[in-house]
């Protein structure tokens, strides 16, 4: 039994998996730059609550993701990068432009010139979703089939490493030196990735893809990779619900996660606290809800744990609320993160999963992007009225809000378990 373990265990030390493990960090690297530390950046010099809340609008690139994925999927990188191949050409390029819009956005400053700072932020909110592409492809044409769930479980580590490098310490760093160079020492951390893109072999069936699709005509090519995957979508009953499940899942607290550290900042807690508590601390409890999600979905079964996640997300942020009313309590900001973010890893390992059991087979990349598309345009388009709410009510008022807007994503939920039947167990899928 113990070599059986040890074996299953030896998948972690393959090169393969480490080079995943730095594609997951450079991969999660700028997301928080253009959401919780560009929300922070902006509270600090005093930016009124709705104009914030817009900002929560950078998203949408993560949501309109899957229109331009089947061309980075299948066409070669422009240029002397084509030599690279068309994983590795992609990813360096784009790495090389991502470094240079995060020193125009750390350049940029948000009270003088808005502008400036906005559009660097949707240039890397849009090389950022760009880079996902290449990446999500990359990992999964390096692993065979019985490796898929190191790989995930790797990039998985890794992208909330580079979150944390890109939330906490860049808000620790913010107490030290001004936003520039903030924003410099995140751009130098981009390298990483590159350097282990350029150690990574290019993909046998990344190396293939060119001449067959040389071989298919134009409009055979656009069936193939743009149409025939959504018009299979279209085929399962309730689609359009299920489009709007993602959504709306996880819309109470993508409303309350937008305005989180501008409530942070308002009621008084200082950088370090911010850093320490909600950052470092709330990681750790992510990571230990997201391995508890899975537990829950192999216990329960996966309708019944998007149920129990779906409805301890909604109450934690009553915490929240608690804290609005009690004060900057560094304890109490402990109790109601390490809840909202344990329950948030817990519901996010259902999710993925329930998402995953809607993919074919033979469409599984960019189904899975259609789907995480709508949990993006969640995320970014409908949250970015939360500055807006934050500032017609109280933050006792607008966490108790909140809390109800979980309510719609719950009921489509119920609907669609009775209409579907779903199974208890999402079904493996794989890329072709």
């Amino acid at each position: 039994m113990k070599s059986s373990w040890f074996a299953a265990l030896a998948i972690y030390a393959d090169p393969r998996v480490l080079q995943i493990l730095g594609f997951g960090f450079v991969s999660g690297l700028p997301l928080a730059l253009t959401t919780g530390t560009l929300s922070y950046w902006l509270a600090r010099e005093g930016v009124d609550k709705t104009t914030i809340g817009l900002f929560a609008l950078l998203g949408i690139p993560y949501a309109l993701k899957m229109f331009w994925a089947p061309f980075l999927d299948h066409l070669p990188a422009p240029g002397p990068f084509a030599a690279l191949g068309r994983r590795r050409g992609w990813a360096i390029l784009i790495q090389i432009l991502l470094m240079a819009a995060l020193l125009v956005l750390g350049s940029a400053d948000p009270v003088a010139t808005p502008m400036m700072l906005a559009a660097a932020a949707l240039a890397v909110a849009f090389l950022s979703a760009s880079q996902d592409i290449v990446i999500d492809a990359f990992r999964i044409e390096l692993l065979e089939t019985d490796e898929q769930g190191a790989g995930a479980a790797a990039i998985q580590l890794g992208y909330r490493i580079g979150m944390l490098v890109s939330g906490a310490g860049a808000i620790w760093l913010s107490a030290q030196v001004d936003w520039f160079w903030v924003y410099a020492a995140m751009a130098a951390c981009v390298p990483v990735g590159s350097v282990l893109v350029l150690l990574a072999r290019e993909p046998a069936q990344s190396q293939a893809a060119p001449a067959q699709d040389g071989e298919a005509g134009y409009a055979q090519w656009l069936n193939r990779a743009v149409i025939d995957p959504f018009a299979d979508f279209m085929t399962r009953r309730g689609w359009l619900a299920i489009l709007a499940f993602a959504l709306l899942y996880k819309f109470g607290d993508a409303i309350g996660g937008v305005m989180a550290n501008p409530f942070y900042v308002e009621i008084g807690f200082s950088a370090e606290d911010i850093a320490g508590v909600t950052k470092v601390f709330g990681l750790a409890a992510t990571i230990a809800g997201t391995i508890a999600g899975g537990v829950l979905v192999v216990r329960i079964g996966l309708i019944r744990a998007l149920f129990v996640a779906g409805i301890l997300q909604a109450v934690t942020n009553l915490l929240f609320a608690l804290l609005a009313w009690t004060g900057p309590s560094v304890p109490m900001l402990a109790v109601a993160v390490g809840a909202d973010n344990f329950t948030g890893g817990l519901g996010s390992a259902a999710f993925v999963a329930y998402l995953s059991s809607l993919c074919s087979v033979a469409y599984t990349a960019t189904q899975y992007a259609l789907l995480t598309s709508f949990m993006a345009l969640g995320r970014s388009f409908l949250s970015s009225g939360g500055g807006w709410l934050a500032d017609q009510t109280d933050w006792v008022g607008f966490f108790t809000l909140t809390t109800l807007l979980a309510i719609p994503g719950l009921a489509l939920l119920a609907w669609l378990a009775r209409l579907s039947r779903l199974p208890d167990e999402p079904r493996v899928v794989h890329r072709t």
